[in-house]
């Protein structure tokens, strides 16, 4: 899946946002790294359909490049849901009825569980969560898999929803419904850091 992650890439995504287009002399001085470097990462995010390059044709010779944010790119560079996000999530605490919150999680859960699927791959319930691992990992939000063990284990070292579960740990419920989902098996919440341990993780059951 194409994410914008690298501090380096996100510079040259800035850029591209504030101009129509840039070449990569003008985005190797911008950014003060060699041609060769910014070559690379528009290689990478070319690849990922997040940059476009345009020929750019001035007089005899090989033509020179231009390149532009394609609209992935604009869509993904823009991405800043953070406060929305709290505003919604209040917005779930404020119901007063427990069935209907919990109605509202698991279909929640089930809906971005139908985006992360897609992504997932693997037969065995380990292969699902390694899956998971590498998806989580491309978030910046690292997570590893233990199957050493009479069941695997999925653990989270960082929370994807700080700033969310430390006002409400119901996040955590949303998040085993939404890998139980993924995952195709019931995992259970074994450990958890608003318990104070030292990780999250989640158990098959």
């Amino acid at each position: 899946m194409a994410t914008i992650s690298e501090t380096s890439d996100r510079a040259i995504i800035d850029l591209l946002r504030q101009h129509d287009s840039l070449s990569i002399g003008e985005l190797a001085e911008a950014t003060s790294v060699t041609a060769t470097a910014v070559r690379q990462r528009l290689n990478r995010m070319m690849a990922q359909g997040l940059i476009e390059r345009h020929a750019e044709r001035l007089g005899r010779g090989r033509p020179s490049y231009r390149y532009l944010l394609t609209d992935k790119g604009l869509r993904q560079s823009g991405a800043n849901y953070s406060d929305l996000a709290i505003m919604l999530w209040n917005e779930i605490r404020a119901v007063q009825d427990p069935q209907v919150r919990r109605g509202l999680l698991q279909r929640l859960s089930k809906r971005m569980a139908g985006t992360y699927s897609q992504f997932v791959r693997g037969g065995s319930t380990a292969q699902r969560m390694e899956s998971i691992s590498r998806l989580m990992d491309e978030r910046d939000v690292p997570f590893d898999v233990d199957d050493s063990g009479e069941l695997p284990v999925l653990t989270a070292r960082s929370c994807p929803y700080p700033e969310l579960a430390a006002q409400d740990r119901g996040i955590c419920s949303m998040e085993q419904m939404l890998f139980s989902e993924v995952v195709g098996t019931r995992l259970r919440l074994s450990a958890c850091r608003l318990d104070g341990d030292s990780c999250c993780t989640f158990e098959a059951t």
